[in-house]
């Protein structure tokens, strides 16, 4: 008699846990799947059952919802375990036995779930843009620095030509002084941001609306009880003439687990 061979199963990871308790969380998953537990010895997986295959679309909107519906759950994990362990979007496990295949993961990787779970217990993740406006530190500069100040009034009181060849000058100079700035703000609000968090990442700076540059974008593992401490030294920075920040969070600490 021939057997059939039981078909490949998936389980869709959302977040690993400390927990012993194998229960449901309701049907609050990606397509409102049913999100239960998978306990293993102390440590459990939150999931929903899928096909052996990814979430793929090429509807912009599809995805965007099952993204939103990933960190949704997360964050009710959250709640409910106080510390977890966030998994990327679209990470799953495929087997025969799929559960036994997540219990495996579990006890395989064992010792860099729980060093990662210590590390970010108690702790969040904030997103920081610090954004500063060029033209607005051009116009600082013009006012501060006598060499800038006096080659303006040199460009008012000569020909046209001669005033081509001074603007130049003076163009080149404002660059060089803005690139000094910058570096010298960077160091500044870096160190003072350093004082509130555990970690900093320092992520690629990307590009905003026009007149504004951004001068860093961080991603910050903080205390929750040091939270307001970061959110003073950032207001201060975001009343300085010229800077603005853009903090974002708390997030699960995506960005400090491996």
């Amino acid at each position: 008699m021939k057997h059939l061979e039981t078909k490949e199963q998936g389980r869709y990871l959302y977040c690993v846990a400390k927990n012993n308790e194998q229960t449901s969380l309701g049907k609050i998953g990606i397509d409102n799947n049913e999100v239960y537990t998978i306990p293993n010895n102390g440590l459990t997986a939150v999931v929903h059952n899928c096909k052996a295959e990814p979430y793929d679309s090429k509807e912009e909107k599809k995805v965007k919802n099952w993204v939103r519906a990933h960190q949704n759950v997360i964050e009710k994990a959250q709640e409910k375990f106080e510390t977890v362990l966030p998994l990327s979007f679209d990470t799953i496990i495929n087997g025969k036995n799929a559960d036994k295949e997540v219990i495996n993961w579990l006890q395989a990787d064992r010792e860099r779930l729980e060093r990662n779970l210590e590390k970010i217990k108690g702790k969040e993740e904030y997103g920081i843009h610090l954004i500063w406006e060029p033209r607005i530190m051009e116009n600082v500069l013009s006012r501060r620095k006598e060499e800038i100040k006096n080659l303006v009034k040199d460009a008012e009181e000569v020909s046209k030509g001669k005033a081509y060849f001074i603007k130049q000058k003076i163009k080149k100079q404002l660059k060089q002084e803005l690139e000094k700035l910058a570096d010298e703000k960077i160091r500044q609000f870096y160190a003072g941001i350093k004082k509130h968090c555990v970690e900093i990442k320092v992520e690629k700076s990307k590009k905003i609306e026009r007149e504004k540059e951004m001068l860093m974008n961080l991603s910050c593992l903080v205390e929750k009880d040091k939270a307001k401490e970061l959110g003073k030294e950032l207001d201060t920075i975001n009343k300085l003439d010229g800077f603005s920040v853009r903090f974002t969070g708390p997030w699960p600490p995506y960005s400090f687990v491996s």
